[in-house]
């Protein structure tokens, strides 16, 4: 385990990781350039900045104004959430398979495994779905870390195996019950979105049940999860998305790609329409995303992987902060 002290008050002028993290750091990314640089897939740019954000209500994004010379007035342009939109766009053009090192933005988290500013590494590969792209990111996890073989799960198999009740036939209205029965509690008067009871008991009761050490995927999310995934038509339907989880850590997402542009724009309109009722920000959909989705997107899956959460498994550490030159409290 590498040990990585945090700066005091007298000496937050200090790297937060030590260099023995911060070398890990580099070395991990160039292992990471060589896996996909093996496997033909190229690295590219997107802009930081965007005229669009993210719909998502459980996403708050940072904004910022920008002024150009002889402009009337200044416009408002987002600091992405991640570069998803913007690589989609290259996709529609002609890519090929890419990939992107990316720093990303979210407002309101911070804490153990979360800083505002901090570091994706998201791919997509034509012609893969959600299960071909599980295969993959576990190639390139254990390419850079020693965790051993992933197990996988259903999300209906995780929930009924670790919290008891199956999530896609569950009356809405008895997750609050589920989650107190869990031990779980949520501040307010309890009228919560379910989906936001699903993540709960998801991140806070079903990971870490998962055994310790043991990596898992856990696979078809229900379809109120779907964001940009394509759901399957099972009984009942599926949203064909992923996530891995290591110690009880969310270190990756997938999707098999939603390609259609009428359901990605009512999907966009159904988020603005969340947020509205929730007193949440506005935001404007990404029409040049939906202009590119219209043109083609070809089949494909993509997956976004938390860097800085990886360097803190390999490393041994138990927070961000230990594994960041300077994170938000110092920057």
């Amino acid at each position: 385990m590498i040990s990585s002290a945090r700066p005091s008050l007298e000496t937050a002028w200090k790297p937060g990781a030590s260099w023995e993290v911060l070398r890990l750091r580099a070395e991990l990314l160039a292992r990471i350039r060589a896996f996909f640089a093996a496997r033909f897939v190229l690295e590219v740019e997107t802009p930081v900045l965007s005229r669009a954000g993210i719909t998502d209500p459980q996403l708050l994004s940072l904004s910022t104004r920008l002024q150009l010379p002889g402009a009337a007035a200044s416009q408002v342009l987002y600091l992405q959430t991640s570069p998803e939109f913007a690589m989609k766009r290259l996709l529609a053009s002609g890519s090929g398979p890419i990939y992107q090192i990316a720093r990303v933005f979210r407002d309101g988290e911070s804490g153990r495994l979360h800083n505002p500013e901090f570091t994706l590494i998201e791919w997509y590969q034509p012609d893969h779905d959600h299960h071909a792209l599980m295969d993959e990111a576990e190639s390139l996890v254990a390419d850079l870390i020693d965790l051993g073989p992933c197990q996988r799960m259903s999300y209906a198999e995780a929930f009924l195996t670790h919290a008891g009740f199956d999530p896609h036939r569950e009356e809405p209205c008895k997750l609050a019950l589920h989650a107190e029965r869990l031990g779980l509690h949520l501040g307010g008067n309890g009228m919560h979105d379910p989906n936001i009871y699903l993540d709960l008991i998801l991140s806070h009761a079903v990971a870490p049940r998962i055994k310790e050490g043991e990596p898992c995927f856990i696979y078809d999310y229900p379809i109120s999860q779907a964001a940009l995934a394509r759901i399957r038509d099972d009984d009942p339907p599926v949203a064909e998305r992923f996530e891995l989880f290591v110690d009880g850590i969310e270190l990756a997402s997938g999707y098999h790609e939603l390609a259609d542009p009428i359901e990605q724009r009512r999907r966009f309109q159904a988020d603005l329409e969340r947020r509205r009722r929730l007193g949440a920000p506005e935001i404007p959909m990404d029409e040049r995303l939906l202009d590119a989705l219209a043109r083609g997107l070809p089949a494909c899956a993509g997956c976004a992987l938390g860097f800085d959460r990886l360097v803190m498994l390999a490393a041994g550490v138990r927070d961000i902060q230990d594994v960041l030159a300077f994170p938000v409290i110092v920057a």
